[in-house]
């Protein structure tokens, strides 16, 4: 009986732990409706990012960017146009700059809660081959983390599942929203492929190495199989014949039988010998590809470029070198080697879901050993929005594009810029998050004590300065 009440004990507390987890993971900050004005963001420097820098600039925009003009152009467009009351909502932004919002390229942004806490990591399906698996369907809107990220200017990421060699299909999301619908931006927004090890590993403790090539060579038979298995399905079905869902779920990612390209395949690749095959497999079978990763893809120019590979995510700069010969800078410095090269990439974080408010500063990192700063927000903009497939839509400051938007004292990719103010398909977004609620709540305390001000700056003394 003791023992009973001991397991029963220890369910109660393991269900409490569940439950708590889900309490923690609800973000309270306020989700707006609809912009219903138009929105005029006057006297900014405008990085438009797809085009020129314009000092003084005007944004007018309402759910999309009605045009971006210099101060000259708006007063003579202003004066062709009548506003329908109560007219639009101006901003003065004087001394502030306006750039697109950015976008993590490469994230589990409501996926994944805390790390330590099983109930909040829903990254991976059961199984090895799951392609009819969503990120999308899975991803939680009431992520605490997703208006830390905000806070930051990190206003649409792209969301990818783990786990198994085709975990699913990654999607794109706009990071705010009452509903999963409200936040996608794409629903499958591509094929992804964890490529396997290529190489076998000598060591005293796991498995001998003929043990380990004969994994290798099951795990690319099932890949094989995945692909070409779904080919032959698509080849051989007749109209109203069985269906199999998990091809079902390939096909689109194959070429079109006319010859025309299929949707986009990532593949999680980091070594040179992971690349080399992974390119050749797809160029065999003519996928549309992005790499993810990448770190030695500055090792295999030649095979990315034969392949048609249509760009590298690279997944952070923060990295250490990759072998004991490397130089110290070598994943600075990648960034760089890929463009000097000629290949399309952008800069994902590389951090923990927690942590992908510090998009900007891997950019950074690269734009100090090599990009131009130009080049630095391009990688985490508009280069991350077209390898996304959403480049039509966000990553630039252009008329017809989305108002994805905010505003800034400085440049993003310094530690000391603030957002101040951010847009997200023309809705002003709650830069609030449960980080700066504490932050205020201490600082409150302290005001309190007398030993600061309402400003938040240290109180002087009675007498002090006299």
């Amino acid at each position: 009986m003791n023992i009973l009440n001991t397991i029963a004990s220890a369910a109660g507390w393991i269900a409490a732990a569940c439950l708590s987890a889900g309490a923690w993971a609800q973000d309270l900050t306020p989700v707006r409706g609809p912009a219903d004005r138009s929105v005029i963001i006057r006297g900014a420097t405008v990085h438009t990012v797809g085009g020129a820098t314009i000092k003084d600039g005007v944004v007018v925009m309402g759910r999309e960017i009605t045009g971006v003009y210099t101060a000259d152009e708006f007063r003579a467009w202003a004066a062709t146009v009548r506003w329908a009351a109560p007219g639009p909502v101006e901003i003065d932004a004087a001394g502030k700059h306006v750039y697109p919002g950015l976008i993590g390229a490469f994230t589990t942004l409501g996926l994944e809660e805390m790390q330590s806490i099983r109930a909040t990591r829903d990254t991976a399906e059961v199984g090895e081959v799951t392609p009819e698996a969503s990120a999308c369907a899975a991803v939680n809107p009431d992520s605490t983390l997703i208006p830390v990220a905000r806070t930051n200017g990190v206003l649409i990421a792209g969301v990818f599942p783990d786990g198994g060699l085709v975990p699913g299909r990654a999607c794109a999301i706009r990071l705010h929203g009452w509903t999963v619908e409200d936040l996608a931006v794409t629903n499958s927004g591509g094929l992804v492929v964890n490529w396997p090890w290529m190489r076998t590993v000598r060591g005293v403790d796991g498995p001998r190495e003929d043990e380990q090539a004969k994994d290798i060579r099951a795990r690319l038979a099932r890949l094989t199989e995945a692909f070409d298995g779904a080919l032959a399905y698509r080849n051989a079905k007749a109209p109203g014949g069985p269906t199999d869902v998990r091809h079902e779920a390939v096909v689109p990612f194959l070429p079109a039988p006319g010859g025309g390209p299929g949707g986009r395949v990532y593949i999680r690749a980091n070594d040179a010998d992971q690349i080399t095959a992974a390119c050749a497999f797809a160029a065999e079978r003519g996928l549309s590809v992005v790499l993810v990763g990448g770190r030695d893809a500055r090792l295999c120019v030649d095979a990315i470029k034969r392949a048609g590979v249509l760009g590298v995510i690279l997944v952070g700069t923060h990295n250490l070198p990759k072998r004991a010969d490397s130089d110290y800078d070598e994943a600075y410095r990648l960034p760089a080697a890929l463009r000097d090269a000629g290949i399309p990439f952008c800069i994902a974080s590389g951090q923990e879901t927690g942590h992908e408010r510090n998009l900007p500063y891997a950019a950074a990192t690269a734009v100090a050993f090599g990009l131009t700063p130009e080049e630095g927000i391009r990688s985490v903009t508009l280069d991350a929005a077209r390898l996304l497939g959403i480049g039509d839509r966000y990553g630039s400051i252009e008329a017809g594009k989305s108002a994805t938007v905010m505003i800034t004292d400085g440049n993003p990719l310094e530690l000391t810029t603030r957002v101040e103010r951010a847009f997200i398909d023309g809705v002003e977004v709650d830069l609030s998050n449960k980080q700066t609620v504490l932050y205020e709540r201490i600082l409150e305390r302290y005001r309190q004590r007398g030993e600061l001000d309402a400003q938040g700056r240290r109180a002087q003394p009675d007498g002090a300065g006299r």
